[in-house]
């Protein structure tokens, strides 16, 4: 595992554990390194009570935090279709939405509590909201530090409306002849979707590398204790048979 995988881990563990105890485990991590790297650990921003509940959910809940972002995805994709003209279950997305960002301030809120936070009902679902509609992740996941706003449509732009014509309606000789429609432009939300894929299964790649490597870490040890306790017996036995030819 080279170093940079290990400060990784390490922000990882600073994110995950007590925010009260933030300050003190990254001023400590700031002193197991030199230049750029502790200055960069040093301006890592200590998470609000509701960032920090919001990565709880994403280190202690994963399956609660994944259901919320495929939610948002398809919130996204049935609201890019619809625009288009296409035929999508806009209503039945959203209703899913809220469900699993409900789902995410229910957990997130039930791990505050164990701790004795009390993050903002209101404020988590904003932030939930924000972060599943988002294509861009604002931080990386599970490093969340203040809370989020909802941005709308913004995932939505450069894509055009279809203009629904009314069977019958006559067109007028007078009104000069609208501008063509711009085109659909999805290929910039489509690369950003993709990055964002990529960014996620290179995560998931790379947390599956070092449960390996601790899994070989822990059956090495159990081999060596093995090899020790026959050891043991082998020379217990030995000795056994000493004692057993001096009588």
């Amino acid at each position: 595992m080279s170093a940079r995988d290990d400060d990784d881990d390490s922000i990882d563990e600073l994110y995950r554990g007590p925010l009260t105890e933030f300050t003190a485990a990254r001023n400590a991590l700031v002193k197991q390194h030199r230049g750029a790297d502790a200055s960069r650990i040093r301006k890592l921003a200590k998470p609000t009570s509701v960032a920090w509940a919001v990565n709880q959910v994403y280190w202690n809940a994963r399956k609660v935090y994944d259901q919320l972002l495929k939610s948002g995805e398809r919130v996204r994709k049935s609201q890019i279709a619809a625009l288009e003209g296409k035929k999508a279950d806009v209503r039945e997305a959203g209703e899913a939405h809220r469900r699993a960002i409900a789902d995410a301030v229910k957990e997130a809120q039930r791990l505050a509590t164990q701790v004795g936070s009390q993050p903002g009902a209101d404020a988590l679902m904003r932030t939930f909201e924000a972060l599943s509609l988002a294509i861009e992740p604002p931080e990386p996941p599970g490093r969340l530090t203040k809370e989020l706003q909802p941005a709308g449509f913004e995932a939505l732009t450069g894509v055009t409306p279809k203009p629904v014509e009314r069977a019958g309606a006559a067109k007028s000789p007078a009104r000069a002849t609208p501008a063509p429609a711009p085109p659909v432009d999805l290929k910039a939300l489509e690369r950003q979707q993709k990055q964002a894929e990529a960014r996620k299964a290179a995560e998931e790649k790379r947390r599956a590398a070092e449960a390996k490597k601790r899994d070989a870490a822990i059956k090495k040890a159990e081999a060596a204790v093995e090899r020790a306790k026959q050891q043991m017996l082998a020379a217990q036995e030995s000795l056994k048979r000493t004692k057993e030819g001096l009588h």
